[in-house]
């Protein structure tokens, strides 16, 4: 079981190059991933995307890539630009009369003088250092993921624990309750009528008809098969977290009704405890894989 919380940083370096990757992933229904990279790498967002979908099957990941490169382009002279301001220099200088101090350093500073142009890109090159940053940063992601994970599978292993103890007490009680309302229908009958003698038969048969709308069986058979199901599910490898929830969500239409059938407050305080305890799994299983 994977937890869909994580954190993952991945440094590639070579040919004078530098590239870093950081993961950070949380809990989503689906894999969905938030590329931040430099524009020029646009090149390597498909080696990104491919790399995570082999690793990650659920989660929001935000995903941040930084490039340092020792030497990024040439630099050259606009010659006319730079002979056209020498001119203009060397006008001005005699129109007004002042001392021409147009100097080399005071040239290169003038706007668009010298000019930077990138080289292009080795693409194979940047893409092999992203692709092993990033795989650096997936397996820090997935190891915490893992961890976060095996905290989850204990605290969900208690609760599922926890919720059958709830259904054991239920399973207990609900036999007594068809006791004990026919009970108080055998005290309300002798206070009506006293001595005078009434239908035993049609007492049980009220009896059985309570019985009857009262049954739990069925309602407690099929939660325990969901907890069951749930239990190995959960030693299950891989994305867990979409089964896990549909489990969940059947465990509590159970539990619901298992509470409309049955009037007791014995029964109706397990049946609270127990959907208290699966709506804490329900939050739980939001983070798994």
């Amino acid at each position: 079981m994977n937890s869909m919380t994580g954190y993952g940083k991945g440094i590639a370096e070579g040919a004078g190059r530098k590239v870093g990757v950081e993961i950070k992933s949380v809990n989503h229904r689906f894999l969905d991933m938030n590329i931040k990279l430099p524009r020029t790498l646009g090149f390597a967002e498909d080696i990104i995307r491919n790399a995570v979908k082999a690793a990650v099957s659920r989660g929001h990941l935000d995903i941040y890539v930084s490039y340092e490169r020792e030497s990024g382009g040439k630099i050259s002279m606009d010659e006319q630009l730079a002979r056209d301001y020498c001119t203009l220099a060397a006008k001005a200088s005699m129109k007004f009369s002042i001392g021409n101090d147009m100097s080399v350093a005071a040239l290169l500073k003038m706007p668009d003088v010298v000019v930077v142009k990138d080289e292009d890109e080795d693409e194979d090159a940047v893409g092999s250092l992203v692709e092993q940053a990033v795989k650096q940063a997936l397996e820090g992601l997935c190891t915490m993921r893992a961890k976060e994970g095996e905290m989850l599978l204990r605290d969900l292993s208690e609760k599922a624990a926890n919720i059958s103890s709830f259904v054991d007490e239920v399973e207990k009680l609900a036999p007594l309750t068809v006791e004990e309302h026919k009970n108080r229908m055998r005290e309300r009958i002798t206070e009506m009528l006293g001595d005078v003698a009434f239908d035993e038969a049609r007492l049980m048969n009220e009896a059985a008809f309570f019985a009857d709308k009262v049954a739990v069986d069925e309602e407690i058979a099929r939660l325990r098969s969901h907890i069951a199901h749930f239990s190995d599910i959960c030693k299950g490898k891989g994305a867990l977290g979409k089964k896990l929830d549909f489990i969940v969500q059947e465990m509590n239409r159970e539990t619901n009704t298992i509470g409309s059938k049955c009037s007791d407050s014995k029964i109706a305080q397990c049946v609270i405890d127990a959907k208290c305890e699966i709506e804490k799994v329900r939050e739980q299983v939001q983070n798994v894989e």
